[in-house]
This record gives structure tokens, sequence and C-alpha cells, in this order.
């Protein structure tokens, strides 16, 4: 179990965190759009029950194994948001999840739906699918224009097809956010089109990121499925989704050592992940500092330029490192330190490594 009198350890503050859940729970809800958000960011019960709690429709996962950890936690609808190749431990893996939850799974290929149908067997009308589209990111996703095809392969496979989904992550990055959820908006609307010119019904339209969620007005989506917001992160200061009064979680780390206006802490790339977009000024950011940039990391230490005149931290003194990408520095660690009211609590980290 962490101790959180020792460092490195992941602290949230749970206010913040609380603030930020709710907040984007008004925002959804004010929009009439569903809040499906992804739980890959924080792999907690804890944080799910905060944002089920707030008015969350289910749970965005990002594996099977997420999926199986947040059913026996108690959550019974859940959307794997990728398109999976079902080989046949993970068909029984799948149809095992249809007895204890409501689970929709993602498809963007004719061979993938049909492949998905016949891994469910006798069980693929109780499957509910999304056929996913690219909307700029140019990961996974078909064509908008051929999301109709694609939802028609999974009907006459016997799926239950229920909409379209697509991630804009192209919108992360300073100016990005605004074009990409525009370029969402379109790709969804085509999708939508071309499932409904198949003569099937198409009513969920799910999108969304936390750089674009708060960019969705006028959107066609029916559904957001943002991730990081519950935290925030680096990134996202750097992007201008977020102040860093929105950042709930940080690393605490203790000075080792200084030179000059260089900082070393007991944190690395162990602790905060090594992500490092060609956008972003460093490896994570210091709270309370901002002129310090993290400038390279080893496996269990960071170097920070600390950027100012004012005194540079010694060894024996505490930083709150905020790192890069969330998502990657949760699922480092077994737990975090949950702090609210002048009192400590540990919170597991659930799913951590649940990575198929």
């Amino acid at each position: 179990m962490t101790d959180f009198r020792t460092t490195p350890h992941l602290s949230v503050r749970v206010p913040v965190l609380r603030r930020n859940i709710e907040g984007m729970a008004r925002f959804a809800a004010g929009r009439g759009m569903a809040l499906r958000p992804h739980a890959k960011t924080h792999k907690s019960l804890d944080v799910a029950r905060l944002q089920v709690a707030a008015g969350a429709r289910g749970l965005t996962v990002a594996t099977l194994g997420e999926a199986e950890v947040f059913a026996r936690g108690g959550f019974g609808d859940l959307f794997v948001a990728y398109p999976l190749w079902l080989d046949d431990v993970k068909a029984r893996r799948m149809r095992a999840l249809l007895d204890v939850a409501e689970l929709r799974l993602g498809v963007d290929s004719v061979e993938g739906a049909r492949r998905m149908a016949a891994a469910a067997g006798a069980d693929a009308s109780r499957l509910r699918v999304r056929v996913e589209v690219d909307s700029g990111h140019h990961r996974s996703g078909t064509t908008p224009a051929r999301a109709g095809e694609v939802a028609a392969a999974a009907a006459g496979a016997g799926l239950a097809v229920e909409g379209v989904f697509t991630f804009p992550g192209h919108g992360y990055g300073p100016g990005n956010a605004a074009r990409a959820a525009a370029d969402e908006s379109a790709a969804l609307s085509a999708a939508r089109d071309a499932v409904l010119a198949e003569g099937l019904p198409c009513p969920v339209l799910s999108g969304g990121s936390t750089p674009t969620a708060h960019h969705a007005s006028g959107s066609p989506a029916t559904e957001l499925r943002p991730g990081v917001y519950v935290f925030n992160d680096a990134q996202q200061l750097e992007s201008g989704t977020c102040g860093e009064e929105a950042v709930a979680l940080t690393a605490v780390c203790t000075v080792v050592g200084s030179r000059g206006g260089t900082v070393l802490v007991d944190a690395g790339s162990k602790v905060l992940g090594a992500d490092r977009p060609a956008w972003t000024s460093g490896f994570g950011r210091v709270a309370g500092h901002p002129l310090a940039r993290v400038v390279a990391l080893s496996e269990h230490h960071a170097t920070i330029d600390w950027g100012t005149s004012l005194p540079v931290p010694v060894a024996g003194d505490l930083l709150r490192v905020i790192p890069n990408h969330v998502c990657n520095a949760v699922n480092l660690v077994d737990e975090l330190v949950a702090s609210e009211d002048g009192f400590d609590a540990i919170w597991p980290v659930h799913a951590r490594g649940r990575n198929s």
C-alpha cells in the first residue's frame, strides 16, 4: 500500500476532481447530450462512482480487460471504443461480459463486423455495436461515407447496430480543438446519413475528447466521451484547455539535488510516464511554478529547469509535478492518494495493466 508520507506518489485533490466531474456533467446535460466518460484515464472504481453519481450514463473503456474490471465493480453499461478483432479467447471473454453488463463494441470494417458476429454466435443479437469513423485523427475508423456499408454488414450478420462514433484526437495541441470539433461534427453527420441511407436507424452519434468537448455546441453528437478532464494534465495546460486550478492530479516528489537553475527530483518516467508530443515544452510542469519545465527524464529521476530567478528548491523540498499525459502516469501506479478536507485515503487503480 502507498505510504503517502514518502515519495514519489500520485496525489489527487478530490475537491478539484469533483468540480471537474460535475462541471462536465452539467455541460453535457445542458446541451442534451449523454455523458459516457472514458475510464482509461483513471482506471478507478472510486472515480467512476463519482462520475455516475454526477449523471454519467455509462462508461467508455479501452479494452475488454478494463470492461471486466468495471463490470465486476458494478458498472453495467460499458462501451469498448475500439474496433476489436476477436480471437477465440477474447470471444469467450466478450460472451461472459454479456451476462453481467450491457456491452457495446466498436467496428470499422465489414470483415471485423462479420468476425465479431461469428465470435458472438448465438449472443450476436445481444451485442450492441457502433461503427467507428475517422474524423481526422487518422488512427482507426472507416470513412464517413462507408459507415453505412459497415453498419449494413453488421446488421446483416445479426449484430444490433445502434449508431456511429469517432475520436477527434487531432484536437490535441494549441489552437487545434475548434477545427477538430468541426471535423468531428461533419464526420458524424455524414456517417449518420450513410447509415440512414441503408435503411437502418442511427440514434447514437458519439464523439468528444477533453480538448474538443466544449466546442460541441451545434454538434450533431448525442453523446460525449471525454476522459482526461477528471484530472487534467500538462498537455491540457499547454493547449489552453484548462488552467492550473483545474489540475486534480500531481506527482508528489522530493528534491534530491540542485545545481544552479537545475533541480533533480525522485520521480522519473516510471511515475510520470515518458509521453512528450512535439508541441509540448517539456515532459511536465511544476504546480505553482509556471516557468519551470521538466526537461529530461530517467527511469527514477526528473531534471527540472527552474526557469526563474526565484529561489531554487533544495534537497528535501517537496514539489508537485504535473505529468504530461495523466493516463500514462496513472497506469504506472497501483494506488492514488486521495486528499479531501485534511484527510488522505488510498484509492486503488483497479484496472491498472488491463491492456488486453
